[in-house]
């Protein structure tokens, strides 16, 4: 089902996807795309595609933070409320990487830092949307933006956020099927056709 609806998403959104990158271009120049090292399970990396997001000068390190929001641009900060930054992990889908709907995968420093979480939370498939994606980010958001400092951003997120996260994150594999995962791609299309902020 992955690899048909991508296939299917891909031509859709051909046309809108390069009208996208030409906008991109002419307001924020290149690169067009930010590539990452991500966990698709507890010993294998893969390279996570989206579309930029952030000044050049700022390469995305580690969770998002009050330090890190005043580097994402005006049309970066459009992309990621829409969720546009993530179309070309249709790419990723494709390739085998991600599901449409699993945990986010994480980065390899808190994979390494919480071995036993990530053991069980990656026994799925990581995916670009999920129950926790939905029901904790702007919690998480407002969580992290508070913080003044990287090593405050980071503490916070290893105390507050990946916990509660892993915990949704499990008890919903625990009870997944065809039409949650169908359930929860439509919300997320909704959210983010809804989002103003």
């Amino acid at each position: 089902m992955d690899i048909v609806l991508a296939l299917l998403l891909m031509a859709l959104l051909a046309l809108p996807f390069a009208a996208l990158c030409l906008w991109l271009l002419w307001h924020e120049g290149l690169p067009l795309f930010y590539v990452a090292e991500r966990m698709r399970a507890p010993t294998r990396a893969f390279r996570l595609w989206k579309l930029r997001t952030m000044a050049v000068a700022a390469p995305e390190q580690g969770v998002s933070g009050g330090n890190k929001v005043a580097r994402i641009t005006r049309t970066g900060a459009f992309l990621r409320r829409k969720r546009l930054d993530e179309i070309p992990q249709l790419w990723n889908i494709l390739k085998g990487d991600i599901s449409f709907v699993g945990p986010r995968p994480p980065l390899r420093v808190y994979v390494e830092r919480f071995p036993q979480i990530y053991a069980q939370v990656l026994r799925d498939k990581p995916g670009v949307t999920g129950l926790a994606t939905l029901t904790f980010h702007r919690h998480e958001e407002r969580l992290l933006a508070a913080c003044q400092t990287a090593a405050e951003t980071d503490a916070v997120y290893c105390r507050r956020c990946i916990p509660r996260k892993a915990r949704i994150d499990l008890a919903y594999q625990r009870r997944r099927t065809l039409c949650s995962d169908l359930g929860l791609m439509f919300r997320t299309v909704f959210h983010a056709a809804n989002l103003r902020r």
